[in-house]
């Protein structure tokens, strides 16, 4: 299963967080991380995406995603008092209650990674949203990861009963995001396009954080404003039952199609920015820094191993790498998020070895369903978890990371983070060190 269907539980009886004193190499991982999610951070990039833009008339915004309230701040800072209203819709947890407060700007929370009532009630505002927005007065949108499961307008024949289900299965499906959020554009009568029907020729602006790798704008959020591919042809093997709805698909708009709006498309962060400002502050900060262009995928405890191996045998100083991982989760998963799994399998690799230090974090500040953002670990963690009566291996195995990690003391929380580009890991290793050959 994929790490979104986690639960997390309780620590076990006893066991307490544990808390780790930050030494020189631990503070400097951190030191990075802030840098690099500052970098993509969705009022930073938004704002200046807008340097120069002057609207015409008074500005109307739709901002969907984790990165909506912080996407939506950029842009009244860069067009301040063009805007007459706003539509925020992002994850329960990630409002901005200073946002929503301002005139004209009206905020929803909705469900995610599972869509809810409330998903339909925001696809519902939306859509009258644009309709009520004057053909002449300027519409921009504000995309961001998370958003398709935070709004949606479901297509005739299919109920909230069957599209829960639908995203209950790709959560635990292994699926990679472009394959999902595929599958997810063709149950719906707004994404892979479709909601370009509803701007009835209008032009728009559209600014997007990218969380996919490649940072194609017809999977992040699933293409509102993007046609997608349709057809049978493109669609991952899925359960005849999935078959049977995605066979029911509405059909996507050809693009230039009459009555269709505009839009022009701008990714304004993207992961490959989050890694490069980690490696410029790294080497601010005087260590060597070696910048990976591998992307880390597949299962988190084999690249949470890999990762440790390239850091012990690899040159002293940071090594940086960006990616998305999975977790399969056992009958009765434990505590935590496919950052954590990562991470401890880092650390178990680590065992003893001094110098050695991995940070992996999901840069929403979300990992799994917990409010912890991943882990940071090093050659003492799997020690320090031990010495509460927990087996390293044991936690891994049974999707327990998050109870181990926080016995510990391994755990990173930031709090929702205004930006969602994937996942960062960056490591650590003391020109000291002895290599592990």
């Amino acid at each position: 299963m994929r790490e979104g269907g986690w639960r997390c539980s309780p620590i076990a009886p006893g066991l307490r967080r544990g808390w780790v004193s930050i030494d020189e190499h631990r503070h400097r991982l951190l030191v990075v991380l802030q840098a690099a999610l500052g970098a993509v951070d969705g009022a930073t990039c938004v704002g200046r995406a807008l340097q120069g833009e002057l609207p015409g008339g008074t500005l109307h915004l739709v901002a969907v995603g984790k990165a909506a309230c912080a996407m939506t701040r950029g842009a009244l800072g860069a067009v301040a008092g063009r805007v007459c209203r706003g539509l925020v819709i992002t994850k329960s947890g990630h409002v901005d209650s200073g946002l929503c407060a301002q005139q004209g700007i009206h905020c929803r929370e909705a469900g995610h990674p599972v869509p809810d009532r409330a998903s339909l009630a925001a696809g519902a505002a939306l859509l009258q949203f644009i309709q009520q927005t004057p053909m002449n007065d300027p519409l921009w949108f504000l995309i961001s990861g998370g958003a398709s499961s935070l709004v949606e307008v479901l297509p005739d024949g299919l109920s909230l009963e069957d599209l829960a289900g639908v995203n209950r299965w790709l959560l635990a499906s292994g699926l990679d995001i472009r394959q999902m959020n595929r599958i997810r554009s063709s149950l719906s009568a707004i994404k892979a396009g479709r909601l370009l029907r509803w701007l009835q020729g209008r032009r728009v602006l559209a600014l997007l954080v990218s969380d996919v790798r490649g940072d194609d704008p017809a999977v992040i959020g699933s293409g509102l404003l993007v046609p997608g591919s349709a057809g049978s042809r493109d669609m991952p093997e899925v359960p005849p039952w999935l078959r049977t709805l995605t066979e029911r698909q509405p059909p996507v708009p050809a693009p230039g199609a009459p009555g269709l709006g505009v839009a022009e498309i701008r990714v304004v962060a993207r992961l490959e920015d989050a890694k490069q400002t980690a490696a410029d502050c790294a080497r601010r900060l005087g260590g060597p820094v070696t910048l990976y262009s591998d992307f880390v995928d597949g299962a988190a405890a084999v690249a949470g191993r890999w990762l440790a191996r390239r850091i012990m045998e690899g040159p002293p100083g940071f090594s940086i790498w960006g990616g998305e991982t999975t977790v399969c989760l056992p009958a009765a998963p434990g505590c935590g998020g496919r950052c954590q799994s990562l991470a401890l399998a880092a650390a178990l690799e680590f065992r003893n070895q001094p110098g050695v230090a991995l940070l992996a974090v999901g840069t929403d500040g979300g990992d799994g369903s917990t409010e912890d953002a991943g882990a940071l670990v090093d050659g003492a963690s799997v020690g320090r978890g031990e010495s509460h009566g927990l087996d390293g291996a044991d936690c891994l195995a049974r999707a327990d990371a998050g109870t181990f990690l926080a016995a510990s003391g391994d755990l990173i929380q930031t709090g929702p983070t205004g930006t969602n580009v994937m996942d960062l890991m960056i490591g650590w290793r003391s020109p000291s060190a002895i290599a592990v050959l």
